[in-house]
């Protein structure tokens, strides 16, 4: 009778043991499985990271007039402060938008939802052109612009080329 004991004891810790086991490795293999997983997006994460970081430094370096040392040299060569130079020409283009006639005194499109064209967003690509977008709240476009100073000082803008987006 004590052997049976010990027998039926011995059966149910090895049932016992080889529950856990497989329970276990059950748990080991879903736990591995998710940490593969969570690699596979971390590489790949990581991998976007690197890539919008590359083209963040590839914009800050292509056609900014702020990163372009010939450009900046060239108007300081003229007796400009870049720092007071910059803001004075964006302010001027943006001083155009407070305009009197029915059209904008720089932009060649009408203004097609009874608004007021407008320029929004202002980018010096260098010491001789501007690209800017303009808006009148429906439509909107892009243009470039030529600059540079008459014998006066005053800024004298040409344009171009322009476009429209269609709504």
């Amino acid at each position: 009778m004590k052997s049976r004991i010990f027998m039926y004891l011995f059966i149910f810790t090895l049932l016992l043991v080889i529950f856990q086991f497989v329970n276990s490795k059950n748990i080991i293999e879903e736990y591995d499985g998710q940490l593969t997983s969570y690699k596979d997006v971390n590489t790949q994460l990581r991998d976007s990271i690197r890539t919008m970081e590359d083209n963040i430094v590839e914009d800050l370096y292509t056609f900014r007039f702020d990163t372009n040392d010939d450009a900046m040299t060239y108007w300081e060569n003229r007796g400009f402060k870049i720092s007071e130079f910059v803001p004075s020409i964006k302010d001027g283009l943006i001083s155009l938008n407070e305009y009197d006639t029915e059209d904008h005194p720089l932009v060649p499109f009408a203004s097609m939802s009874g608004e007021k064209m407008r320029i929004d967003q202002i980018r010096m690509l260098n010491h001789r052109w501007i690209i800017l977008n303009f808006t009148d709240g429906k439509y909107f476009g892009e243009m470039l612009l030529g600059y540079d100073l008459d014998e006066k000082g005053n800024v004298k803008f040409t344009e171009l080329g322009s476009l429209l987006y269609q709504p």
